[in-house]
């Protein structure tokens, strides 16, 4: 998504908030100039074909979602309400409005799902005399959200995006419909709104995914006023109906169950009530390091993870073209695989050739795992004839890094790859500022960024929901396509892995929270502070993008597209990561 200027504005990650514009962005894929074609040859170890999908013997694992936490009272609710019309704009003007759908229209229905239908009518009951209790800022956030339905047109008729037309919706339609309903419910809004014909043709199950999805939202809500027992009673009802192994609807009101009722136990102990169950466990990167056969599948079969390797390995080629000696810092080595296609890359140059290749891990954990991947990697270096070098710097606290702990060559061309790390040390600033110090010490020729492009730190809850709601719906979007409904490894991956980088966004509060996700606009406004500049992609890299999208049988539906010189990437026009390069003035 576009930043607003407010982004560009932004200059800490305290309390920042989500930014509501709708995006500016034509979402689509790039057709670029010449690109770098990687040779592959036979490894025992490491690769055995030419195929990308060769990388499956390997651990790669995806980010963890997290964030930060404030609640508004009923009060400080109504009193936004009231101050903020020029903000949120009047109700009955909210785009998203549809027809609220009757309870009359899933009758018949099997028993299962019949009280489906009781409870919305509960719902719908408890708000005819409180139609604002929703809070303001879940209303706004569905609203922005809901941007696949437009108002009625002079003629009386409701316009459904594209897709609906086909009387078939994926998870984050799905969701968009259920919080339009959900608004006109809590808000009173749609007697000038008809239902559109396109609704009637929706299957039993869609309307059933619907109704579920409603009753997630009132939980969400409930959660949001501290109603911790309406809450529970409405999350007692979505287990009843969803499971780990359902539809794609069923699998995230699963997640989202979770992480409610996680968080209900939370705020219940905080304010000395009894909880009611046992406290999840919220370490997410420990998780990914023990299971690796989730992250493989997910690797070979879901686009994102090599779009950003040969994106980002390309961007780090063109920008160490002329350099004999490279030498690469990396803050998040994982499976080191990213460096055999970098020893390729380089070997193939013919205008210089590479006198050496030194790769530096930094990392907080898990030292007898990287001095294996270094020594893969030396292994690997052998067979392509690459001199090179590996050095591990182990810390006990991001504190400790400083600039003499590097083995430094002034001939050296320095690289630094960063993925997924910073948003890791947003809830700790002060680590943040000490590693970009140490960075600007280095003065590298570039700097390789790869974030998640969504705000999940908002400090109010309801904002964070409303977020993370629809980024995971049009990722279980993506993962309902790319992988089989019944692949142990999917269920994992969204169930335990995904799960629980959901929990911890919702429920965990201070320091637990360790992963702040925040958008490229904030980003940019950070690395101004210390004299960076972003640096162009290149046509080679995007060029890479859109290859190795296209080799998956679910790539065209992996969108990318600009915003400024970063690279975003998405699924079906919603943004979920970023790749962007920089280097110091």
């Amino acid at each position: 998504m576009a930043s607003s200027a407010s982004d560009s504005a932004e200059h800490s990650f305290s309390g920042v908030e989500d930014r509501l514009s709708s995006s500016n962005l034509s979402y689509g894929r790039i057709i670029a100039g010449e690109g770098l074609q990687v040779p592959f040859s036979k490894d025992e170890d490491w690769a055995d074909s030419g195929d990308i999908s060769s990388f499956s013997n390997y651990r790669f694992h995806h980010c963890d979602l997290t964030r930060k936490q404030a609640l508004f009272s009923d009060n400080q609710q109504k009193e936004r309400l009231q101050q903020s019309s020029s903000d949120y704009g009047l109700l009955d003007n909210l785009p998203c409005d549809v027809a609220f759908l009757p309870i009359q229209t899933c009758l018949g229905e099997t028993t299962k799902f019949a009280r489906i239908s009781t409870k919305l009518q509960d719902i719908h009951e408890a708000r005819k005399d409180k139609p604002f209790q929703i809070s303001i800022s879940l209303l706004k956030l569905l609203r922005n959200h809901g941007s696949g339905f437009k108002r009625l047109t002079g003629d009386g008729l409701l316009e459904p995006h594209a897709e609906l037309r086909k009387a078939e919706l994926s998870t984050s339609e799905t969701m968009r419909i259920a919080s339009a309903k959900y608004i006109q419910s809590s808000s009173g809004a749609g007697d000038d709104l008809a239902l559109p014909d396109y609704f009637s043709r929706l299957s039993e199950d869609k309307i059933r995914n619907v109704q579920l999805a409603e009753i997630l939202l009132a939980a969400a809500e409930k959660v949001g006023c501290q109603q911790f027992d309406a809450a529970s009673s409405l999350l007692d009802r979505c287990n009843e109906l969803c499971c780990s192994t359902g539809n794609p609807v069923e699998r995230i009101v699963y997640c989202f169950s979770e992480a409610l009722r996680e968080k209900i136990n939370r705020e219940m102990e905080r304010i000395g009530i009894k909880g009611l169950g046992k406290r999840m466990t919220l370490d997410v990167k420990e998780d990914s390091m023990s299971s690796s056969l989730p992250f493989i599948a997910y690797h070979q079969l879901v686009p994102f993870s090599q779009v950003q390797l040969f994106s980002s390995i390309q961007t780090i080629v063109e920008n160490v073209a002329g350099a004999k000696k490279v030498h690469v810092v990396d803050f998040d080595i994982r499976s080191g695989i990213q460096w055999t296609v970098l020893m390729q890359a380089l070997v193939a140059r013919r205008e210089c050739s590479l006198e050496l290749l030194k790769i530096t891990a930094i990392s907080t954990s898990s030292q007898q795992v990287i001095e294996d991947i270094g020594k893969r990697l030396e292994t690997f270096a052998r067979l392509f004839d690459v001199p090179f070098s590996f050095k591990i710097i182990m810390l006990q606290d991001m504190l400790e890094l400083k600039d003499d702990l590097f083995d430094l060559d002034e001939e050296e061309s320095i690289v630094i790859s960063a993925r997924f790390l910073l948003r890791m040390m947003i809830y700790r600033l002060e680590r943040l500022e000490s590693a970009m110090k140490v960075i600007k010490k280095l003065n590298p020729c570039v700097m390789v960024v790869i974030e998640v492009e969504s705000n999940h730190n908002s400090p109010d809850f309801t904002n964070r929901f409303a977020e993370l709601l629809f980024f995971c719906s049009a990722y279980f979007d993506c993962l309902e396509e790319c992988m089989k409904g019944d692949d142990v490894n999917r269920t994992f991956f969204e169930s335990v892995h995904f799960g629980r980088g959901i929990r911890t966004v919702l429920a965990a509060e201070g320091e637990e929270r360790t992963i702040r996700n925040v958008k490229i606009g904030v980003w940019r406004a950070f690395f101004s502070r210390f004299g960076m500049v972003e640096v162009d992609l290149g046509m080679s890299s995007l060029y890479q993008a859109d290859l190795i999208a296209k080799k998956f049988p679910c790539g065209s539906s992996c969108t990318l597209d600009m915003n400024g010189k970063c690279l975003i990437i998405g699924w079906k026009g919603t943004p979920l990561f970023s790749l962007s390069a920089w280097r110091f003035k």
